[in-house]
């Protein structure tokens, strides 16, 4: 029972790893900043981790549990449009309203962060920079729906048009929500521009992928290890399994958008970085908010 639990720990600021003690990381998704958090939010990830951090801090482990709010992506610069602000004001808006409900349930972070940082922007880069002088990226041609009125490439939520499929009149440049099927923005017929309403049309334009089929044979070789390991779930290891019985793809990282972390290289300037590439390193960029010494947390395995 509780008389048999060790005293807590003294609370140090900040969190740091500690030799010789079991020490525990803990994220939770990052949730997306351009909506009001509601219970599936909090039930999904967040109380799962404040649950477990709470637990960690009981048995002395020495515990940092981070989060934030994922703030790039055309799904914010929709928003923002919506409601006549900039990206960056909505991001602030709702940041703070995402900090403030957090803290009414009194979930524990250490930290709670977010992703539009001088400090994201460094590590995304820097991990970019890596990847392209060690060879993993490739460039390609993609063909895209340009509007020639708004003078922009336009992301799958910024055009609508009939469907290819089913002939529904207002599918969404990623999927129509009358069939459900996904949708190549380009395959939409009668597109449209949402912004102005103008007709675009197809454009090519360079963007950077990922060269996974490059990072194939050591990726299988690590599974295999882990798999024998570690506490996959069946459902994790069948869906890994099938990404890789298929074949990897090169995978794009690169955006014709505006709001996001700029792209660190000639020729793609005008373009930001994907924000499926982008936001995984929020967890690392909240944490370097945290602390300098955020490396001690993230490139620390022996600890």
């Amino acid at each position: 029972g509780p008389a048999a639990l060790p005293p807590p720990r003294e609370p140090r600021t900040p969190v740091l790893p500690v030799e010789g003690e079991r020490n525990v990381l803990i994220t939770s998704a990052l949730p997306y900043v351009n909506n009001v958090p509601h219970l599936g939010n909090i039930i999904g990830c967040v109380l799962s981790a404040d649950t477990f951090a709470r637990y960690s801090r009981l048995r002395r482990w020495n515990t940092l549990f981070v989060c934030g709010t994922d703030e790039y992506g055309t799904a914010t610069e929709t928003r923002a449009l919506q409601e006549g602000l900039s990206p960056q004001q909505l991001c602030d808006r709702y940041h703070a309203l995402h900090a403030d409900v957090y803290a009414w349930f009194h979930i524990s972070f250490d930290h709670f962060g977010r992703t539009t940082t001088p400090q994201q922007t460094r590590i995304a880069q820097d991990i970019f920079q890596r990847l392209l002088a060690r060879g993993f990226l490739l460039q390609d041609t993609l063909e895209q729906l340009r509007c020639e009125s708004c003078g922009r490439y336009l992301a799958d939520r910024f055009v609508e048009g009939t469907c290819p499929f089913c002939g529904y009149a207002e599918a969404r440049g990623d999927q129509c929500d009358k069939c459900g099927k996904l949708i190549n923005a380009v395959e939409l017929k009668n597109p449209q521009c949402k912004l102005c309403r103008g007709t675009p049309v197809v454009t090519p334009t360079q963007h950077l992928f990922l060269d996974l089929p490059k990072l194939e044979g050591q990726l299988e070789a690590w599974l295999e290890r882990t798999w024998a390991a570690g506490d996959w779930t069946a459902n994790a290891r069948h869906i890994t399994r099938t990404w890789l019985r298929d074949g990897l793809k090169p995978r794009c990282i690169t955006r014709d958008l505006t709001w996001g972390t700029p792209v660190p290289l000639d020729g793609f300037r005008d373009k930001v970085f994907y924000v499926w590439f982008d936001a995984p390193i929020g967890y690392l960029s909240i944490t370097a908010n945290y602390t300098d010494q955020w490396e001690r947390w993230w490139k620390n395995p022996q600890q």
